[in-house]
């Protein structure tokens, strides 16, 4: 009687640790079109014998999610690959990179047609989406490589960065007049050049940056995290929901119709139509984390130059990438 007491204790202790649900964090916005395919197809994961239910809830930002992930109310989420980095380096390693899932897609939009390389824009205000983000600093690294000087505080230099626009708001300034030229991330050039047919996507930051660095792949710009305890106790569970995350976001790029009707069934925060005409000018990836190191590092080392203080003062260990083989 003795034994069976021990071996029933011993076998709920070892499937205590499997999750029951898997809670995933979703940002509004363009970041997480391609998980709107997931939030209505898959209400559940399984592997092996186990089974979690998924839930997905919804937040406005990565600081509103952050500290649900922290606090181990959230397992998943998607953010920023700087911001992820930040809060590795601080010292709470509680967080991975598991992989990345959107890569640049960021263009200088403007109603000036003269304007046909960086050189062009001697001269010019630049209204920037996101200040202390990528379009920041990924526009000043061209700048720079360029030898074109710049100014974010009104000095003399040959191009002036302003980030007093909201980006939600940089559209309807450049089609009423107020503006001609902005440094913005999809879906909104896209949203400016649908409403109207004087906006131009004239430069595109990736080429750029592809040239001037001569890196072989594009820069990532948004990333998916987990908690490093919810990997341990659930691996099976997480290596399954990453399968079906991969086949969401091949879904998504090849059904954009669909997948904009999805988006907006979700509550994402933005209308189908919008959505179907980005996805194809988004470049929306699954990349695990393990092979997109290189890339990873590279465009962290473009932070690090610009402000140490975005990426926590250095670039993360290995450890930081899920997958990758620890020391």
């Amino acid at each position: 009687m003795k034994r069976i007491t021990t071996f029933v204790i011993a076998l709920l202790i070892a499937t205590a640790a499997f999750a029951e649900s898997i809670h995933v964090g979703v940002l509004n916005g363009p970041t997480c079109i391609p998980a709107a395919y997931m939030i209505e197809n898959n209400k559940t994961i399984s592997a092996g014998d186990t089974t979690a239910d998924v839930t997905y809830e919804k937040f406005a930002d990565p600081q509103a999610l952050l500290p649900k992930l922290i606090k181990k109310e959230v397992d998943i989420g998607f953010m920023p690959v700087n911001v992820a980095a930040k809060v590795y380096n601080s010292g709470n390693k509680s967080l991975l990179l598991c992989a990345v899932t959107g890569l640049g897609n960021l263009s200088l939009i403007t109603t000036d047609e003269s304007v046909k390389s960086f050189s062009d824009l001697k001269g010019k205000t630049v209204y920037v989406a996101g200040q202390g983000a990528t379009p920041e600093y990924m526009f000043r690294y061209i700048l720079d490589e360029n030898k074109i000087s710049y100014s974010t505080d009104g000095s003399s230099a040959d191009v002036q960065i302003d980030f007093s626009i909201p980006t939600a708001q940089i559209a309807a300034q450049m089609i009423s007049g107020k503006i001609q030229y902005a440094v913005v991330p999809e879906p909104f050039a896209t949203i400016a050049q649908t409403k109207s047919e004087s906006v131009k996507r004239t430069l595109n930051l990736q080429n750029e940056y592809l040239a001037l660095s001569g890196a072989k792949e594009i820069y990532p710009l948004s990333v998916m995290v987990v908690r490093a305890d919810f990997t341990k106790e659930n691996k099976e569970l997480f290596e399954a929901f990453l399968s079906e995350y991969e086949k969401s976001a091949a879904w998504t790029v090849a059904n954009p119709a669909e997948a904009g009707k999805l988006t907006e069934k979700a509550e994402l925060g933005l209308a189908a139509g919008v959505v179907t005409k980005a996805i194809p000018v988004s470049n929306y990836v699954y990349i695990p984390a393990d092979k997109a190191k290189k890339q990873i590092e590279a465009m962290l080392s473009i932070f690090l130059k610009c402000d140490k203080t975005s990426i926590g003062g250095k670039l993360p260990d290995k450890n930081f990438y899920y997958g990758s083989k620890k020391k």
